[in-house]
């Protein structure tokens, strides 16, 4: 029986609670569980049994998994907020914070030894490859984190440069997820591959949308400040773009307002916001997004099972990418 996402989402939720890291020493595991229960929509995990649960009825069997990809994910948001110094997290002060960061960094460390532990629970004769996908995963998204560091310094990053950025730090978890959770079911490789696929475009195509919504969003329904990305001078995609674009009079201008840290940040974003709209860089970021969208969904309809065992994964694939602009 195909089961909806918040059946999911409840399923996994139970075996977190369940799971919890309740032993010695309390300062190692204790911001661990913290960490853990600071919530979100559980993305990671919930793919990882949507794609399992496509070929297989016993998506039981893949809950292993799906907490180590969980752990997985949250171990390397600890490290990211050490890394950017980041007070808060989803509203709560950060683990570097409310602990400090020593505890930060060893924690870290023992939560990626402890997703490998889970990926060892899951009962599949395919577990070898499995753990070749989680490997390849945690590599890229390493790495798309340094590069994310480097652009910090670098003026001239280009759109395939960001484009690998974001989908080695965003999109492959999500796809390693799909395709890990399809293994577990019994899927084809030729399937699994299909789903991969379907995964790192529509993550690539969600960061997209992130940085649209994060210039022009509704900050009530985008669900924090918009103008944060500009604020911080980061490289976007829609800084990338109107830098491409651009005359060399608004390059230069556009170039001066994301090397500065003025006092006046609402009139910064607001001077970043009017080249865009005239250069339409809005239109051509979400032209670029909808044609990632298209492709992902042509690869889930290579996928050969009955339509009808799609329908959960095109719904959260449409609520992910449907938050009003």
């Amino acid at each position: 029986m195909i089961q909806q996402v918040p059946h999911l989402q409840s399923l996994f939720s139970n075996y977190l609670s369940s799971h919890q890291f309740d032993q010695a020493p309390v300062g190692l595991y204790e911001p661990i569980n913290y960490i853990l229960s600071l919530g979100g929509k559980r993305i990671r995990p919930v793919l990882l049994l949507m794609g399992c649960n496509l070929f297989n009825d016993e998506i039981e069997n893949a809950l292993p998994a799906s907490y180590a990809v969980e752990i997985f994910h949250n171990f390397s948001l600890l490290h990211d907020d050490i890394m950017d110094e980041a007070p808060l997290r989803r509203g709560q002060p950060t683990v570097h914070i409310k602990y400090n960061q020593s505890t930060g960094i060893l924690s870290g460390d023992v939560m990626l030894v402890y997703a490998y532990e889970y990926l060892l629970q899951v009962g599949s004769s395919n577990i070898k490859n499995i753990i070749k996908i989680f490997n390849k995963v945690a590599i890229e998204v390493c790495e798309g984190q340094q590069y994310d560091m480097d652009f910090e310094t670098r003026s001239n990053v280009s759109i395939a440069e960001y484009l690998k950025m974001i989908e080695q730090k965003t999109a492959v978890l999500l796809a390693g997820s799909l395709k890990m959770g399809a293994l577990i079911g019994g899927a084809t490789e030729e399937d699994a591959n299909h789903l991969y696929e379907f995964g790192r475009n529509i993550g690539i195509a969600f960061q997209l949308q992130d940085d649209i919504l994060d210039t022009f969003g509704d900050p009530e329904k985008f669900g924090k400040r918009v103008g944060g990305d500009i604020v911080q001078n980061k490289k976007t995609f829609l800084v990338i773009k109107a830098l491409e674009i651009g005359n060399e009079l608004k390059r230069a201008e556009l170039n001066m307002l994301m090397n500065n840290t003025p006092q006046d940040e609402e009139l910064k974003i607001e001077k970043v916001k009017s080249i865009f709209n005239e250069l339409q860089v809005r239109e051509k970021s979400e032209e670029l997004m909808e044609s990632y969208l298209i492709k992902a969904f042509e690869y889930l309809d290579k996928v050969k099972v009955e339509e009808s065992r799609k329908e959960p994964l095109r719904n959260l694939s449409n609520q992910l990418m449907g938050r009003e602009v």
